[in-house]
């Protein structure tokens, strides 16, 4: 049974489709958000109040607003401290707190959860992936920062890195975290409408998502395995175990997964968002609807950052132009012979250079 606040707080929709319906489930709660601003102004320290507040508020323009508010706190944050990787040490804890948030208000309201329950499940064990990697490679190190914010205030005027870090950094990053999680926004109206038993096809969109998580960890294991190596051989000059030495001295990992795409971890990642979003139009029985625009924004700053990474590989490692010939970004090349020739050819020019070597 809906209690009352949830009727005020939530839109009033008669079939799944509306559920998608921006005009119907997002357009009547915008002015909330000015309305939620002036209420948390005047702040109270009353907890019957808080959650009255929280309680009455649609939660799509809670979520929304908290982005907001997120952004000048990264804004003046990095600033202070001249470090723009403020956002990425928040990139796996905010999507899972957004999809927290939606399950805990359907929750408080007696709404039905079951979807909810298994969006959050696999939104933690995106969490604890994510963020045990970022940490065993220093991410929360004091003073670590993305190479890449390095490398883009190098070629780009102070004046403007402090726009860019305004309107990209700080603030569009802030919502691209919770427009991705949209989807359980609407997956949580279309649950009023059908009710709490999960069927087949929402096992499958979980399990999906849950196997693309574990597939994440493989490659990073195999990433961190490759670098520690690669750590180890330069430091000793000793090829470990499992290695080969003219892997490591290549300088990048084309082994394992990443003998089938240049970036699986990447690919792995933005079809998880995708298939959330595919959850919810499967659920609204709509081809598309408006939280599209999380999903394709995500994969759009894959393709921009991952265009900016290899821009930087290939400068720093030779043979990298070589790999992207041979083997697909995102996706397996269903032609060619990919890694095995390159490493034939690793083979060939270290002979040749061994030749050269005698005869002089």
């Amino acid at each position: 049974m809906i209690l009352p606040v949830a009727g005020m707080s939530l839109p009033i929709v008669k079939t799944l489709a509306d559920c998608a319906d921006f005009s119907k489930t997002v357009s009547p709660f915008i002015p909330q958000l000015q309305t939620l601003t002036q209420q948390l102004l005047h702040p109270t320290t009353d907890s019957e109040s808080l959650k009255s507040l929280y309680l009455s508020t649609n939660p799509l323009i809670s979520g929304f607003a908290l982005s907001l508010f997120l952004a000048p706190i990264f804004l003046v944050v990095s600033e202070f401290n001249k470090n723009y990787s403020q956002v990425d040490r928040c990139w796996s804890i905010l999507p899972t707190l957004y999809n927290a948030h939606f399950t805990i208000w359907a929750h408080l309201n007696g709404l039905p959860t079951q979807r909810l329950d298994s969006v959050l499940a696999f939104s933690c064990l995106w969490s604890l992936r994510l963020t045990f990697n970022y940490w065993r490679k220093g991410g929360y190190s004091v003073g670590s920062e993305d190479y890449r914010w390095e490398v883009l205030r190098e070629k780009i005027p102070p004046s403007l890195f402090f726009v860019f870090n305004v309107l990209f950094i700080s603030l569009a990053q802030s919502v691209l975290l919770f427009s991705i999680t949209t989807p359980t926004y609407v997956l949580l109206l279309a649950s009023r409408l059908t009710g709490n038993p999960m069927t087949t096809v929402d096992i499958v969109f979980s399990c999906g998502m849950i196997a693309l998580v574990l597939l994440e960890f493989v490659a990073d294991n195999q990433q961190w395995n490759y670098q520690s190596a690669k750590k180890q051989y330069q430091k000793t000059a000793k090829v470990p175990p499992n290695y080969e030495r003219e892997d490591l001295d290549r300088g990048f990992i084309v082994t394992g997964l990443f003998s089938l795409s240049r970036h699986p971890n990447f690919a792995a990642e933005q079809t998880i968002w995708v298939l959330l979003y595919q959850w919810c139009c499967y659920e609204t029985l709509t081809f598309w609807n408006w939280t599209f625009f999380g999903a394709m924004s995500y994969l759009i700053l894959f393709q921009a950052s991952t265009w900016f990474t290899e821009l930087v590989s290939s400068g720093k490692y030779p043979e990298y132009a070589e790999y992207q010939q041979l083997v697909g970004k995102f996706l397996p090349k269903l032609t060619g012979h990919g890694v095995g020739e390159l490493r034939r050819r690793a083979v060939v020019k270290t002979d040749a250079n061994a030749a050269a070597g005698k005869k002089s």
